[in-house]
């Protein structure tokens, strides 16, 4: 069944073509085929139908538009002209005898450019000749012909404007007299041979003369003949040239013309007309007394650079002095002649406050704020708008208008200014540019813009680009509104306005009442007209009061541009009577019978005529295209030409220093305007393929766009994620620091505008549509990485104690991805951080940075850092080691690989350094969150089994040192004293021959219980954190705790409380009737029953410490019958033991003696690990009765004890053990230490009446369990319920 088109229409309108991407482009380039109202599309073929004999006038209208634009493809082609000279071949002498071949070639390559030139050179002459013959036409006495009309004189002087552009391109490129002077050379090698070639150097010389004059249009223009007698003053045309001039200096004093082109254009040609004008003493004193002299000289003062073309000026006063050659008579107006040149011009004057954007930006401002204003609140009208809200909308159209080309126009004289006054200190940004020269370009465009200057031209681009394209989008809205309005404002002049006039101003004057009449007959719509018909109101025009005040309904139907051209010409002829001698202005009162009131209606009709055309091209966009158009500023052809070389670099480019500007100044009020000097190379290329007509100028433009936006992309990323970098760490920083500072400010993030910009999938670029977002997104997902890369590598050239520093750097990289990943859909940063440590894997359980640990512990750690069991943190040993640790050199980066800033690097890098002299429990909280759950068990494996490697390695060391021993040591005996014991024990513990084997042994206890001890910061954290993990997941699973660290079910021996509601709250929803799939709902209460088994299982965790003394009992029952042999007797062996609690009395005893002399002792080396090392191994042996009553130490501080027990009884000296004072202070805290060890070990891992045990997670001991050592650490943990 086919849908109504009604019903499609109406479901299409509900369709939302708009997304939530911000506008921070300028317009796009439409493309029409219509051609503008400005322009008749039938060449003004339909003004014939009016009857007012304009036949001639438009003839020659036409003419003079087709000469304009040919004229206009003629200046593209000079303008672009490039010199073919400098790609011509040089031959080397080996190749002489090919020279002529080599003339002819480039002979026919300059043939083809000299063709153009040729045929420039006839233009000119046709368009000067065609110019001066319709000026005279109309300045005959007689007036045979209607004319001119206002568009007629703005013919003119758009053909004499391309006139004098021609010529100053001309004379500019210094490649065209190069290129021809090789021309005529080679011309002359070839023609040698050739036969009637004296046309051809007729020719030859005619193009000669037309390069080598200046001003060549002048004589063409000026002198019929060769000869200046028979100028256009003997032709009498002083009348139009007056005319032109009156109406020139009326438009530029009023600012009539509505867009800044046609100023440009009245400035360019004025001094011309003006040396026309006052050729002869008569004619000046005729020109001036319509136009006083101060008035022209107000104007060059005011606008002394006029620009030509992008980067070209004219200047008025350099015009004037060059027209002066041709015209003895013009040499006196000293006035005029001596007006300064640009370059003349002393610095601070009014003319560069006046040219300079900066000066001007705050009013700019305020005009675009509050034009921005009026233009959002036609957003929010109703469709139906009443008469007066559609005027509003025409009146907000045409100060639209007016806004940007007076903002446009600023851009270009601030450029032609720029231009003409080029930099002459240079001051380079960079310290290599200071010994290199510098071209004309760089001093003009690159040093020319200060910063602030900078800042405002990218202020005004953004006003320009924003606005016009919000004009643009609203043409859909407005666009009736604007019709209707003009032909209200038509019909309301024509049926009202001019009825009234007819009734009283011209009632007995009937040559202008018929003119009135005329214009109310081309122009008037009686079919709106609710009145009578103008048939029947003829009669009553006499008297009758019935006719006033005329209604008609608006109608969304304008004028068309024949109409408006009728019009004007008719206005006046009203006002002129078709004198062109009438003094004074166009709508001068002088020597006229017309009242003012009247004539300012005509007037104000009249200019509002010119301003309908643009208007009703605003529907074609093509006066907001041309309005909006800043192509000019990347064209530097005349300057490529004078440096000679073939391109600037993009530092020289205006539209690349813009976006440079932008992402190196840090403001964020501009950033949002990044992309608009962008519309700059779109406007440029525009330019190049449609006005220019040149596919080398866009190659060259899409070249330098592509590596621009490369770069663009690039340095806006580093922004951004500097940015954020410095936002999640200066949100990391702590509280209680910041307020201790005087200056905290300092590191605080002020807010930046990339939010816009992170929005944008559609970017306007060259015809290509480019999503920025994904661009950005790729590049910060490979900058996260290369962060998270230098990072490891940064920790990898580190000791072990930076882990702390690397966490910190860390949390901000991952904080600082949070904060992007709110505006920016990036890849998780958990998988980044899988990607770099190398464990994406689901069988890995490696790491990179669990495998740099353990280097790091086995190679450096372990053996080099010494435990201090007061602070309970491992510090590096004084003793420098015997093979320093081979690391990699520190990488190097930029600051917001670290912190984002500098003040943000130094601050958090002083938070780091207080963790980097030593390692301790917030190190080994920073490996358990690195590491997390998957990676730290194969770190625990490694170091078990450097624990059981270790004491394999140390068994034949053992069994040497039990060699050593004497066969028989007794207990030391009381009766000499501290003094006779340490004598014995020097003499029974020299170890023989073996002293080398004391230090290997007593370095592989200090590893294995820095080893044990490290396992014991680890399950003190590890315990910390699976309380936390407790905390949180308990009510959700129903758990509470019990005794004894016991984890009991809830009083409710049912569900769990999270299963409970998800099969409550499935239940409530598959219950109701709207509820179409309930298997998902299913699904969702099987994963909480199966969440809620998960996270009780893995509820009841083991202890790490534990496990480890378990392994190590297990790896010393290899070692049991060698270190602990049973006695033979059956009774406890005193005197002939070599049990490892002997071999480690006798090495404590000279480590304590030695630790007592000058440094670097052996406490200073070894630390307390060895205590932690040696008892371990003594109690997991069961030897630790045997050790604490036969030990050498504690046998001497009995001594110690007995001798000053006795002293004091007798009263003797107490100070007979003086000198042993540091050894028994140095014993009584290893023996504080040994029972501090042995009292953990009795917490940890009771042994009862075993040898060795292992503990069950219930608590429960396994007696005398043998534990295999195997590749993965969970396969020796005990199993929950063994």
């Amino acid at each position: 069944m086919a849908v109504p088109v009604e019903e499609a229409i109406a479901a299409l309108s509900t369709f939302s073509l708009e997304d939530d991407q911000p506008e921070v482009q300028g317009p796009a380039i439409w493309i029409s085929t219509e051609r503008g109202a400005t322009q008749s599309p039938i060449e003004y073929s339909d003004v014939s139908a009016y009857r007012l004999s304009l036949s001639e006038d438009t003839k020659a209208l036409n003419q003079l538009n087709s000469l304009i634009q040919e004229g206009k493809e003629m200046a593209s082609v000079l303008y672009t002209y490039r010199s073919c000279v400098k790609a011509l071949p040089q031959l080397p002498d080996s190749m002489k005898q090919s020279q002529a071949d080599l003339y002819l070639e480039t002979y026919q390559v300059l043939d083809l450019e000299m063709s153009r030139l040729r045929e420039i050179q006839r233009w000119q002459a046709s368009a000067a000749s065609k110019l001066a013959a319709d000026m005279q036409r109309f300045s005959r006495p007689e007036r045979r012909i209607n004319g001119p009309t206002i568009t007629h004189l703005w013919s003119m002087l758009k053909l004499l404007d391309v006139l004098v552009q021609l010529d100053h391109l001309k004379n500019a490129k210094a490649s065209i007299p190069n290129d021809f002077s090789w021309y005529k050379r080679t011309f002359t090698q070839v023609s040698v041979q050739w036969q009637d070639i004296d046309s051809m150097r007729e020719e030859l010389d005619d193009l000669q003369d037309f390069l080598k004059h200046e001003m060549g249009y002048f004589i063409e223009l000026a002198c019929r003949d060769v000869s200046c007698e028979q100028s256009l003053i003997v032709n009498s045309v002083e009348d139009i040239l007056q005319v032109l001039i009156v109406f020139a200096v009326e438009s530029l004093e009023l600012d009539f013309a509505l867009l800044f082109p046609e100023r440009h254009i009245l400035l360019r040609v004025l001094p011309v007309l003006v040396v026309l004008a006052t050729s002869s003493e008569k004619d000046s004193e005729s020109l001036y007394k319509r136009v006083k002299i101060i008035r022209l000289i107000n104007i060059f003062k005011n606008d002394p650079v006029i620009p030509a073309f992008p980067d070209l000026h004219l200047s008025p006063a350099a015009i004037l002095k060059e027209l002066s050659t041709y015209f003895h008579k013009f040499s006196t107006q000293t006035r005029l002649l001596t007006l300064p040149a640009p370059h003349e011009l002393p610095p601070r004057e009014a003319q560069e406050r006046h040219y300079l954007i900066i000066n001007h930006i705050g009013a700019i401002r305020s005009e675009h704020d509050d034009f921005l204003l009026l233009l959002k609140s036609s957003d929010s009208a109703d469709v139906e708008w009443c008469k007066e809200v559609k005027g509003n909308m025409y009146d907000m159209v045409v100060e639209g208008f007016q806004l940007l080309s007076k903002w446009t126009a600023r851009i270009w004289e601030q450029c032609a200014w720029k231009f003409s006054r080029p930099c002459k200190v240079v001051v380079p940004s960079e310290s290599y540019e200071a010994s290199s020269s510098f071209s004309d370009y760089e001093k003009v465009v690159r040093y020319n813009y200060s910063a602030e200057e900078r800042k405002a031209l990218v202020e005004l681009v953004s006003y320009i680009k924003s606005i016009g394209s919000m004009m643009q989008r609203c043409d859909t809205l407005v666009a009736d509104a604007l019709w209707e309005t003009i032909h209200s404002e038509v019909q309301d002049f024509v049926q009202n306005t001019l009825a009234t006039m007819l009734r009283t101003t011209f009632r007995k004057k009937k040559d202008l009442s018929r003119i009135l009449s005329d214009m109310r007959t081309l122009s008037a719509d009686w079919m709106a007209n609710t009145s009578k018909p103008e048939s029947d109101l003829q009669p009553l025009q006499h008297g009758s009061e019935e006719s006033r005040g005329s209604f008609f309904h608006p109608r969304p139907v304008a004028p068309t541009s024949a109409q408006v051209h009728c019009l004007q010409f008719l206005i006046y002829e009203v006002v002129s009577g078709g004198n062109l001698r009438k003094p004074g202005g166009l709508f001068g009162n002088s020597g006229s019978e017309i009242p003012v009131s009247d004539l300012k209606q005509l007037e104000t009709f009249f200019y509002k005529l010119s301003f309908f055309l643009h208007v009703l091209d605003y529907t074609a966009f093509m006066t907001v295209v041309t309005l909006t158009d800043l192509g000019f500023l990347w064209f530097r052809e005349f300057y490529l030409e004078s440096s000679r070389v073939i391109q600037f670099p993009i530092e020289c480019s205006l539209p690349w220093m813009l976006v440079d500007h932008v992402l190196h100044s840090q403001n964020a009020g501009l950033l949002e305007s990044v992309l608009m000097p962008f519309d700059i190379y779109n406007d440029s290329a525009q330019q190049a393929l449609v006005v220019l007509k040149q596919r080398f100028l866009y190659d060259e433009i899409e070249a330098e766009v592509d590596h621009c936006f490369d770069i663009f992309v690039s340095n806006l990323c580093d922004n951004i994620f500097t940015y954020y970098k410095s936002w999640a760490a200066s949100e990391l920083l702590d509280p209680s620091f910041l307020f201790a500072l005087d200056n905290g400010e300092k590191y605080s993030v002020q807010p930046m505008r990339f939010t816009a910009l992170l929005m944008m999938t559609r970017v306007k670029l060259l015809g290509r549509t480019i999503d920025l977002r994904s661009l950005i997104a790729e590049r910060m997902n490979k900058v996260f990485r290369e962060n998270l890369e230098f990072l490891f590598d940064r920790f990898e050239s580190q000791d072990l104690c930076s882990i702390f520093e690397l966490e910190k750097l860390l949390d901000v990289l991952k904080h600082a991805h949070e904060l992007l990943s709110k505006d920016l859909l990036m890849d998780a940063f958990s998988l980044m951080l899988s990607e770099m440590q190398e464990n994406i894997s689901l069988v890995s359980y490696s790491s990179r940075l669990a495998s740099q640990i353990w280097m790091e512990m086995r190679n450096d750690f372990l053996p080099n850092f010494i435990l201090c069991n007061t602070t309970q943190r491992f510090v590096r040993s004084s003793k420098i080691p015997s093979v320093p640790v081979q690391r990699p050199s520190v990488p190097s980066a930029k600051p917001n690989f670290y912190c984002g800033t500098q003040d943000l690097n130094s601050a958090h890098q002083t938070f780091a350094q207080l963790h980097s002299g030593f390692f301790g429990m917030a190190h080994m909280f920073s490996i358990v969150r690195l590491l997390g759950s998957r990676s730290l068990p194969w770190l625990i494996r490694a170091l078990l089994d450097h624990i059981s490697n270790k004491i394999a390695t140390l068994e034949p060391m053992i069994i040497g040192l039990q060699e050593a021993l004497p066969k028989s040591i007794g207990l030391l005996p009381f009766d000499g004293g501290v003094t006779g014991c340490m004598r014995l024990v020097k003499e029974n513990l020299s170890w023989g021959s073996k002293p080398e084997l004391k230090t290997e042994v007593l370095r592989g206890i200090k590893e294995i219980g820095s080893v044990l001890y490290w396992m014991g910061l680890l399950d003190i954290v590890l315990r910390e954190v699976d309380t936390t993990h407790f905390m949180q997941t308990a009510p959700w699973l129903g758990l509470i705790p019990g005794v004894d660290g016991q984890i009991l079910q809830g009083q409710d021996s049912g569900d769990s409380p999270v299963v409970t509601l998800f099969r409550s709250a499935t239940s409530a929803i598959v219950s109701n009737p709207g509820c179409l799939d309930p298997t998902s709902f299913h699904t969702l209460s099987k994963q909480a029953e199966a969440a809620d088994l998960l996270c009780k299982a893995n509820m009841n965790t083991g202890s790490v410490l534990e496990y480890a003394l378990a392994f190590t009992s297990a790896t010393l029952d290899k070692y049991c019958s060698k270190w602990s042999a049973a006695p033979k007797t059956g009774f406890l062996d005193i005197t002939t033991s070599k049990d490892f609690y002997r071999i480690f009395s006798g090495l404590q005893i000279g480590y304590l003696e030695e630790s007592v002399q000058l440094p670097p002792n052996n406490h200073e080396i070894l630390g307390d690990s060895v205590a932690w090392g040696g008892c371990t191994i003594i109690y997991l042996l069961g030897q630790q009765l045997h050790f604490e009553l036969f030990d050498f130490s504690y046998q001497v501080l009995n001594v110690a004890e007995v001798e000053a027990a006795s002293l004091l009884q007798t009263h003797k000296n107490p100070h007979l053990a003086q000198g042993w004072e540091s050894i028994l202070e140095a014993m009584k805290k290893a023996r504080r230490l040994n029972n501090h060890v042995f009292s953990m070990l009795k917490a940890r891992c009771p042994l009862e009446d075993k040898v060795a045990c292992a503990i069950k997670q219930s608590g429960a001991p396994l007696h005398r369990i043998k534990f295999e050592n195997t590749v993965s650490a969970f396969e020796t943990l005990p199993q929950k319920g063994a």
